[in-house]
């Protein structure tokens, strides 16, 4: 059945875009080429505020953390969990660099293979029935059946500008299965080889900077590592990366945790051009370590084997948020420019 589809009216602009009931007002704006602010997409935190001024919404997640009892009280919203159900004027304040190179679509997809990377992580592939290009680094919503609520997946295959997404169709998403989560639990335990989802998608800002002439640095955790698997395959394989130097870190509790060195070694010139270093962080003093892992958090051994130095490079970051908030304290404590550091914030 067509959903009814309503005009939204940005005040004090000469802005407008159409959105359906269906639809969340921060998805049918970026859809719309308006840029929009919003960081994760679901709820949490709380970027994608704006001010209802006249008409009536829906909400699809009322107790959603990123809007406060204040918040409400002014009767603020949030972009990526407010739907239309008429026309409506609101008040936000937009932002360039939000917005989208490539405008995100909504598309039927199946899954067509996936397959085990750790005990707990494996990357499931998607075809898409209609065109779905995208940076390297970005991220996709993935609706499933019986699911309440899209799940935030980055995408690990190469983004579009490097021209190996066979034409935009092609989606791999790399998910760790958390205990006690319906959508992880889904994805590994019912949805097989034929399956229909509905993908959604590409959204976030920590995308591969291919015009910024310094080396590249990973650093991955958990299933951060589809993005930062993403980024480095677009460095290797985008020609006006040539000569571009990456670091590769992986930060992981465990030894069976650690991941990556195998799909980054098959990149062309990876021997010349890129270092990989596991770190672990739960490993006991007597532990053995394989040959090459370090013992440690991943932060220190990023500030310990750069120092200064990070100063001089484009970063990348995507993996657990108390990993996060370290290296973000050790990056400032070292004076790095944060137009330089990218992540998307995940919850």
């Amino acid at each position: 059945m067509s959903q009814a589809v309503h005009t939204i009216h940005l005040a004090g602009t000469d802005q407008s875009f159409s959105c359906a009931e269906n639809d969340t007002l921060l998805r049918a704006a970026l859809r719309n080429g308006i840029a929009f602010p919003y960081e994760c997409n679901v709820g949490s935190c709380g970027n994608c505020k704006f001010e209802l001024l006249e008409g009536v919404m829906a909400s699809c997640w009322p107790e959603a953390p990123g809007l406060s009892d204040k918040d409400r009280a002014r009767n603020r919203g949030l972009g990526c969990q407010s739907r239309p159900t008429g026309p409506l004027q609101i008040k936000l304040r937009t932002s360039d660099k939000y917005a989208p190179q490539f405008p995100p679509v909504r598309t039927p997809a199946k899954l067509i293979a996936s397959r085990v990377i750790t005990h707990d992580l494996s990357e499931f592939t998607f075809q898409t029935d209609a065109p779905m290009p995208f940076l390297s680094g970005q991220y996709a919503l993935i609706q499933m059946d019986g699911i309440a609520g899209p799940r935030a997946y980055s995408m690990s295959n190469v983004g579009l500008f490097s021209g190996e997404n066979q034409g935009g169709k092609l989606i791999e998403v790399q998910v760790r299965r958390v205990p006690g989560g319906q959508g992880s639990a889904h994805l590994f335990d019912h949805l097989k080889p034929g399956d229909r989802v509905e993908i959604d998608g590409p959204y976030g800002m920590a995308y591969l900077r291919e015009n910024i002439e310094r080396d590249i640095l990973c650093i991955a955790g958990g299933s951060g590592l589809a993005p930062m698997i993403s980024i480095a395959r677009g460095t290797f394989s985008s020609p006006r990366m040539a000569g571009r130097k990456l670091s590769f870190f992986y930060g992981a509790r465990a030894i069976q945790d650690v991941c990556g060195l195998d799909m980054l070694t098959t990149l062309p010139q990876w021997q010349e051009r890129g270092t990989y270093q596991a770190v672990v962080s739960g490993a006991n003093e007597e532990d053995h370590l394989p040959e090459g892992y370090l013992r440690g958090f991943v932060h220190d051994a990023v500030a310990q084997t750069y120092g200064d130095r990070l100063q001089q490079m484009e970063i990348y970051f995507a993996g657990p948020a108390m990993m996060g908030q370290s290296f973000l304290k050790t990056l400032i404590d070292l004076k790095v420019p944060m137009d330089q550091v990218h992540f998307d914030q995940f919850y």
